[in-house]
């Protein structure tokens, strides 16, 4: 039951809510276009250095320019953590956001999906440096996104900024750190405030269960380390999940045995 409540919690944080349905509806807006950026000798907020960051990414719909030349049509959505790009692409989201008259019409609208450092195709630890990967923060991820957007896309403004989750932490960020660059922000799920209390506490857990399972070899692991994993998996259903909908489904201590 366990790894059905995990498909479930993910499914519900890749499309926000909506939900998958076995014949999707064909898609009501321009096809999307991927690609890949590489920064060379990219400088982490640590001060470490990677030779080759890659950030990969999806746009629909193409730019548009005003008078001035600045690009007034762009939007960038972040997605949250351990998402990529391709989340908001599900038909029950992107038809109703992107489709004709849709608020991000993609005829109107250019937007723009990156994959964060660490997420989706963008380079991450897994592509082999595991724990010798720089340390990043979101102040990293938004850099890279700057530097897609300036020197990859050829955008120098953006009509908006949004994001769920880390996405709308990133949002607050982009806020700070380019105030002029873009005309409005979005930020979903989210608060311009310091990961903290039981939000940081149950992360840190997940995470120190799997630094201490024995198999990840202090990041240099030849095999996952499942039991630190498994034990991730329970703090993130917990985490992410709400209790009404537990107390529904498992009303009684047997139910709620037999349903975990």
């Amino acid at each position: 039951m366990r790894s059905v409540l995990l498909v479930i919690f993910l499914c519900i944080v890749a499309i926000a809510g909506f939900a998958q349905t076995s014949n999707p509806p064909p898609r009501n807006y321009p096809a999307p276009v991927e690609g890949d950026y590489v920064i060379a000798n990219f400088r982490f907020h640590s001060g470490e250095t990677l030779p080759e960051l890659r950030i990969h990414y999806r746009t629909i719909g193409s730019p548009t320019r005003n008078g001035s030349g600045l690009v007034n049509n762009a939007v960038l959505i972040g997605h949250g953590t351990g998402g990529a790009g391709t989340q908001f692409l599900s038909p029950q989201f992107a038809n109703v956001l992107f489709g004709p008259g849709q608020l991000l019409d993609a005829t109107r609208y250019y937007i723009i999906l990156p994959d964060g450092i660490g997420h989706g195709r963008s380079s991450k630890p897994s592509d082999g440096l595991h724990a010798k990967f720089p340390h990043y923060t979101y102040d990293d991820m938004v850099a890279a996104q700057y530097e897609l957007l300036t020197k990859k896309l050829g955008v120098n403004h953006l009509r908006l900024v949004m994001g769920t989750s880390m996405g709308g932490m990133q949002t607050w960020v982009w806020g700070e750190t380019y105030p002029d660059f873009m005309d409005a922000l979005m930020p979903l799920a989210s608060l311009p405030v310091e990961i903290a209390g039981r939000n940081r506490v149950w992360r840190r857990m997940a995470m120190d269960a799997i630094r201490n399972d024995p198999a990840w070899n202090s990041g240099e692991y030849k095999t996952e380390p499942l039991q630190g994993l498994t034990a991730a998996e329970n703090l993130l259903l917990l985490a992410g999940s709400a209790p009404l909908f537990w107390q529904k489904q498992a009303p009684t201590r047997d139910a709620a045995d037999k349903f975990y």
